[in-house]
């Protein structure tokens, strides 16, 4: 009986050094992942905006008196919208986007010419423009600064008039030229977004204003000089789907 019991208890212990052997040599179990949202600037957008737009001197030169002039012109309210899409990678502070933007602006100036007071020249810039850009970004969480470039399209005018002859000569044509700048944009929330931003189109282009209007049967042109334009800006953004990606933290 005592050899029974003896046996019974070699073999409990042996069974119990076995198993916390086994134990010992197990590999801790992982807690599972939690799933948190972050941020994406991923999606597209539409939005609004109002600012100011402001540039240099208009210029204008007389081809019968070989003469030229140059005359400021008013500043400008401006604003419009926007739209546009946004793709930033997973994990990545970078953003890529495409966005189209059309506005109103109003740039007009006019004046006499000083050795001939019967001589006016007027330009005008506007009363519509846009704009066709990329847009690169780098994020900070929910802050991102960009710079953007692209194509711009302009409507402009342009006229002379002599007060001897009565007579007046304009035209006009939609300037196609480049445009670049940039900003900073702040997401609100997941949907809605402000923005401040600057861009710079460069028109430098010349319209001519040509006819018989120094007097009867004299022909004569005026080439008037169009200056770049700064626009500064503010906006609000809504973007569509504005969600965020959910990323396994451990």
């Amino acid at each position: 009986m005592k050899k029974i019991l003896l046996a019974t208890i070699a073999t409990l212990a042996m069974t119990g050094v076995a198993a916390a052997a086994d134990l010992s040599t197990r590999m801790p179990v992982k807690a599972p992942p939690v799933y948190a949202p972050v941020f994406s600037w991923t999606g597209c957008y539409v939005g609004a905006y109002v600012g100011a737009a402001w540039a240099g001197n208009y210029t204008a030169t007389d081809s019968y008196y070989l003469n030229n002039w140059s005359y400021k012109n008013d500043a400008s309210f401006t604003g419009g919208g926007t739209v546009g899409c946004n793709w930033q990678p997973v994990g990545s502070p970078f953003v890529l986007g495409l966005e189209g933007e059309f506005g109103y602006l109003n740039l007009e100036g006019n004046a006499y010419a000083p050795w001939l007071t019967t001589l006016a020249a007027n330009s005008k810039v506007g009363d519509w423009y846009g704009m066709i850009t990329g847009r690169v970004g780098y994020t900070f969480d929910r802050a991102m600064i960009y710079v953007k470039g692209g194509a711009a399209f302009v409507n402009a005018e342009a006229s002379i008039y002599s007060t001897v002859t009565g007579v007046g000569i304009s035209a006009s044509e939609t300037v196609t030229t480049w445009t670049v700048g940039g900003g900073l944009e702040y997401a609100l929330d997941m949907n809605w977004s402000v923005k401040a931003e600057y861009m710079y189109i460069g028109m430098n282009d010349t319209i001519q204003t040509c006819g018989n209007y120094v007097r009867v049967g004299v022909y004569g042109c005026n080439s008037h000089d169009l200056p770049g334009i700064s626009t500064a800006k503010i906006g609000l953004n809504y973007r569509f789907g504005g969600g965020a990606p959910m990323v396994a933290r451990y």
